[in-house]
């Protein structure tokens, strides 16, 4: 399909320039060229380079060194770390180990963020021995099919970044760049997809070559065309789904140059922040603990984990909350409730049994007839057939609460529980405020989705 004068102006700025091309080429071909004199494994360009997907300043590039299918996990693990550190130390200025399911080295590398991940060579994606063994699966799928449709995978990249729906990582729970290029391979184009998309309801169902082996259970359903048991998006969460469809109708009404380049989100200063507050009338509170030395992938998932756990507690206390949200960096992370009560009366209403349920209103009343007056204030007593006490509320400050031993009793993520037992901070209103969170507090306080900060800001 042919391009609109927007969009040709868009992809004038977002392709990348010759000089980037030639240079993540030739740091490509050094590596490359290392692992083919150490002979010990196959080196191989995956990702958006490998397939010419890639956008403008982008300077992430993936390599994988695809070794013999018969070593053990153990041996792959110690010669794929071994080959990795040892290309690394020769050209990097930077580099640590990291983890996903197994171990691999990212690195600096003459200004590319570079990541070396050892993996097995094996005949199919359908005979893979670890996650990361399919990727060479998708370079080689795509590269064969995308080139007529490389400029509207580009443009659709841009479209998800600018929507901040782009990537499939935990916090962001969007859209990852195989899942663009199939989206726009399985529609014929980036306007094609815009179009399909914002008729889209949960439990869309996108399958290219035909062949899904089982049902999935995610809002959004894209068949991996190179293994017939996976949904390439699983990390699409309803919420990034949904903001998709509203972006897509967005620009199909009426298209404009920021769904690609949005107003940036303004950053709050404190007094800013301070202001909005006194406004909603609601009361802050963030929690503040150390980052377990673990990636996004396993440390979000058991922070959103312990947001939920915490929000419950709240409730059941009689501390109703309005919104919560997380934020991971890499030194400290952020758990952030806005509560719409943060102080209760001493008393608290609590309802027993009916009394013609005679077992259970005995117990009820054997139970509180033993309460201390420090305990109970009244009852227990009838009201409409139902047993009831007014008993002395635990907590009847919400920071009293969120101090408390309750909190690590609650179903906290096992890492995050673990920085918690050892340390953890409790802020209310504007002192919690940090700089280092101060993005992450101006959007809390400030949402909107992203089709009506464009609207509302474009």
């Amino acid at each position: 399909m042919q391009k609109t004068a927007l969009e040709e102006e868009v992809l004038a700025l977002v392709r990348p320039r010759p000089d980037e091309i030639r240079h993540i080429d030739e740091v490509a071909e050094r590596i490359l060229a290392r692992i083919r004199a150490d002979g010990r494994a196959e080196g191989m360009v995956v990702g958006s380079v490998a397939r010419g997907t890639w956008i403008h300043g982008d300077r992430d590039l993936d390599i994988f060194l695809l070794f013999d299918p018969s070593l053990s996990r153990e041996e792959l693990e110690e010669q794929g770390l071994a080959l990795a550190r040892a290309i690394a130390g020769a050209e990097a200025e930077s580099f640590r180990e990291k983890y996903a399911e197994h171990p691999y080295i990212n690195a600096s590398i003459d200004g590319l963020d570079i990541d070396l991940v050892p993996c097995y060579r094996v005949e199919s994606a359908c005979s893979i021995k670890s996650a990361v063994d399919r990727t060479p699966f998708h370079t080689l799928y795509i590269r064969e099919r995308i080139q007529p449709f490389i400029d509207d995978v580009l443009l659709l990249k841009q479209f998800a970044k600018a929507g901040g729906i782009y990537g499939s990582d935990q916090m962001t729970e969007g859209f990852a760049g195989y899942l663009c290029e199939l989206l726009v391979l399985s529609h014929g184009g980036f306007r094609p997809l815009l179009v399909a998309s914002s008729r889209w309801r949960p439990g869309v169902i996108i399958d290219i070559e035909g062949h899904r082996a089982r049902d999935f259970p995610e809002p959004l359903v894209v068949v991996d065309p190179v293994d017939p048991k996976r949904n390439v998006s699983a990390s699409v969460s309803l919420t990034r789904m949904c903001e998709f469809i509203e972006l897509s109708r967005g620009y199909i009404e009426k298209p404009g140059r920021e769904f690609f380049f949005p107003p940036p989100r303004p950053v709050l200063t404190v007094d800013g922040a301070a202001g909005i507050l006194s406004r909603r009338g609601t009361y802050l509170y963030a929690i503040v603990l150390q980052t377990p030395p673990y990636i996004e992938d396993i440390v979000v998932p058991q922070l959103r984990k312990s947001l939920d756990a915490i929000r419950g507690l709240l409730d059941r206390h009689g501390f109703a909350v309005n919104r919560a949200d997380c934020e991971m960096h890499e030194d400290n992370s952020m758990l952030l409730f806005e509560l719409l009560v943060e102080e209760l009366p001493a008393v608290t209403r609590h309802e027993g049994p009916p009394v013609w349920n005679q077992v259970n209103a005995a117990k009820f009343s054997s139970k509180y007839m033993q309460c201390s007056q420090k305990e109970l204030f009244s009852g227990p007593f009838i009201e409409d057939g139902i047993a009831i006490v007014e008993k002395r509320r635990a907590y009847t400050r919400a920071a009293d609460l969120l101090r408390s031993p309750e909190m690590l009793q609650v179903a906290l993520g096992k890492h995050v529980k673990q920085a918690m037992e050892r340390s953890y901070s409790v802020s209310r209103g504007i002192e919690c405020y940090r700089d280092e969170f101060a993005l992450f507090i101006s959007c809390f306080l400030q949402k909107y989705s992203p089709m009506t900060w464009i609207r509302k800001h474009g």
